[in-house]
Formats: structure tokens, C-alpha cells, sequence
């Protein structure tokens, strides 16, 4: 693992990347970051988790594991300590995070349905580092267990998305704030051209995308379709059009 620390006026900041095997078959790179206060090891530290390979969810979790066992270690050095716990039982913590979010998904379904899923529809004006991009937003949607469709048509580049309205809200946040895309210079850069064409709270009529798929369509017929389809026909109307004058 890296292993950095920079001391500041409140306490010293360590910054480790560890590198979990055997998980899923797959290497996990944890990024981990331990703020110890200036009465540490009397205060429990703050912890800061973060994996590529982990969604939020499962980060959280991982932190609050941490947090768990750093309690049982007050008053005494645990950083070490906490890095072997999490290296040992990191696979443990995934599968009960994914216990845990099956168990809420099925609790939780009639009251998804009395507060309502909700639908964003997006422009971008376009994409230059088109791959890249693509699998950013892929990651977001899953991530917050959004689904849709991310379709290209010509030059006009929209995001369908549909799910909880707070996922809906955070996904707009990450389009909004995060380095996504590259300027003409090659350069990252935040999305500057992106405008929200709908965003309201799915009807009876409309249909709900099962997953987020991203489609490319060769005629504005095909994309109408799209839309058709979904019960999407008067958004359609609305909004497309518009874009192609």
C-alpha cells in the first residue's frame, strides 16, 4: 500500500491505498483516509472511503465497519490495526452490504410507489471524450440505481433517466460538478453545456426502463420511437423537435 501523511494544525491526515485480492474475483484498490485529531487515540478518527471498484453504497458501509471496529480500540493506536481488519474482511462487508440492500429494496417497494419515481430528461450539446464519458455516466446510473437510456441521434445527445427523485437530484449534482469531459485543448473539464429539458414524477402511462442501456439512432423516426414506446410521445414532441432547429 501508499502510505503519505500530511500534518496539519488540527491533527495529522494519512492517506493509504491498499489493494484488496480475491474479491469477486477482481483486485479492489481501497483509498482510504484517516484524520487523526490532536487527542487521538482518546477521539476516534475520521475515515474517508473510496474504490472505483465499490459504488457509494458499499463505501459507506466499508466506513461504517471501520468506525465499528475503531470504537473498540479507543484510547489506544488502531490505524494499523483497522487496515488488517479491513484487508481480512472486506469480502464479508460486501456481501452483507448487498444482504442489507436487497432486504431495503424489498421492504422499501410500496414506498418507492406512494412517493413516486421520477424522470429527467437532459441535452448535451456534445461530447468530446465521447468513451470516456459514456462510462461515467453508465457508472452513475448504476451506481444510483437509475435506468434509461443515454441515445444519440446526428448531433443531438440526450440522457433519459428514471428512479428515486434524491438519485435523480445527486446524478444531476455529479454531471454538473464533476471533471467529465475534455476542453478543446485536451484539457478535463466540467459539463458548462447541459440543459434540463424535463423533470417531473412518472405517470401510470409511462413505461419503466428495467435497466440503462446507452442507444445510437440513425434517423429521428428511431428516436421517436424510442420515446413511443415508452409512453413518451408528448416529451418527445416538446422537447426533440426543438433541438434540431
Amino acid at each position: 500500500f501508499i502510505f503519505l501523511y500530511f500534518p496539519e494544525t488540527h491533527g495529522i491526515t494519512f492517506r493509504i491505498q491498499i489493494s484488496v485480492k480475491e474479491l469477486l474475483d477482481t483486485d479492489v484498490l481501497l483509498k482510504l483516509l484517516f484524520h487523526l485529531p490532536v487527542n487521538y487515540p482518546s477521539t476516534l478518527p475520521d475515515i474517508s472511503v473510496n474504490s472505483d471498484q465499490l459504488t457509494r453504497a458499499q463505501c459507506r458501509d466499508v466506513k461504517d465497519k471501520l468506525l465499528e471496529q475503531a470504537k473498540k480500540h479507543l484510547s489506544e493506536p488502531m490505524v494499523h490495526d483497522l487496515i488488517l481488519w479491513i484487508q481480512q474482511h472486506l469480502k464479508y462487508v460486501i456481501k452483507q452490504s448487498a444482504t442489507v440492500c436487497n432486504e431495503k429494496t424489498t421492504l422499501s417497494k410500496r414506498t418507492s410507489t406512494e412517493d413516486g419515481i421520477w424522470m429527467l430528461l437532459l441535452h448535451l450539446d456534445h461530447m468530446r471524450a465521447k468513451a470516456k464519458y459514456v462510462k461515467t455516466v453508465e457508472k452513475w446510473a448504476s451506481d444510483l440505481r437509475l435506468t434509461g437510456r443515454l441515445m444519440f441521434m446526428g448531433k443531438i445527445i440526450l440522457i433519459l433517466l428514471q428512479g428515486d427523485r434524491s438519485n435523480i437530484k445527486e446524478y444531476l449534482i455529479l454531471q454538473k460538478t464533476s471533471k467529465v469531459d475534455v476542453d478543446s485543448s485536451g484539457k478535463k473539464c466540467k459539463e458548462k453545456m447541459i440543459s434540463v429539458l424535463c423533470e417531473t414524477e412518472v405517470q401510470s402511462q409511462h413505461k419503466r426502463y428495467n435497466l440503462f442501456e446507452v442507444k445510437e439512432y440513425s434517423t429521428l423516426d428511431e428516436l421517436q420511437k424510442e420515446f413511443e414506446t415508452a409512453g413518451l410521445t408528448t416529451l418527445f414532441s416538446e422537447f426533440v423537435p426543438p433541438l434540431l432547429k
